[in-house]
């Protein structure tokens, strides 16, 4: 990173020591750390509210919703309150140095992860007619843009693509698109679900993704791997 010219910092939220600071200069601090340790995020955040920083995007994900059947948005209080990410997601609001807009993805597609590959070594398909709830990497970088470019901040947003084919049949034509046979599925039985609104990121942001039907997709930004 710093031959590209960026400044670089290791920061381990993890460790149960002091965070150095130093990488927070800035006003706006997009976070996306995979870790659900509500403890050194807390850390962390303690560090935000004695730095610069007064506007915070801290990247989620869908998982925090309730598998409830049917469809599930922003504003109808239907997280998990037993999901550690929705923990971490509640003291970043919580804070009142500064403002917190919740960004929440669901799984990730492109730039290398071809959902062809998703099964690969015996992996099964659990809850094979459950719908999916994807999105492309393009389009994760598209709304942070934004978020960031139209100031919404204080707010909570769901990223993912329009539709939602079931597992069975989205995972057995992705394979199909690598020449690799249809993963293995779970036999059929009862499933819980949830499909992820994206309509708050169309009216309140007049986002138009660049990806909406990812089934009509066949070049992922495969890497080869």
């Amino acid at each position: 990173m710093n031959q590209a010219g960026f400044d670089s910092y290791l920061v381990d939220i993890d460790q149960d020591s002091p965070i150095d600071t130093d990488f927070l200069d800035a006003d706006i601090l997009i976070i996306n750390i995979t870790c659900k340790n509500v403890v050194g995020f807390q850390r962390l955040i303690n560090a935000i509210e004695h730095s610069p920083v007064s506007k915070v995007l801290f990247v989620s994900s869908s998982s925090v919703y309730q598998n409830l059947n049917r469809e599930v948005s922003e504003d109808e209080g239907l997280e998990n309150p037993d999901s550690p990410l929705f923990q971490i997601e509640q003291l970043f609001q919580r804070s009142t140095t500064f403002k917190t807009t919740l960004l929440r993805f669901s799984g990730l597609v492109g730039k290398g992860r071809h959902p062809g590959r998703f099964f690969r070594g015996g992996k099964t398909v659990k809850q094979p007619d459950a719908p999916i709830n994807l999105i492309h990497f393009d389009d994760c970088i598209g709304i942070i843009d934004a978020i960031v470019e139209q100031a919404a901040w204080g707010q909570v947003f769901n990223g993912c693509s329009d539709t939602h084919p079931v597992k069975r049949d989205f995972y057995t034509q992705m394979a199909r698109l690598l020449d690799r046979p249809a993963p293995e599925f779970e036999s059929a039985q009862a499933f819980s679900y949830k499909i992820v609104s994206n309509q708050k990121i169309k009216l309140s942001l007049q986002y138009q993704l660049k990806h909406p039907d990812l089934q009509k997709l066949h070049d992922f930004g495969d890497c080869g791997q």
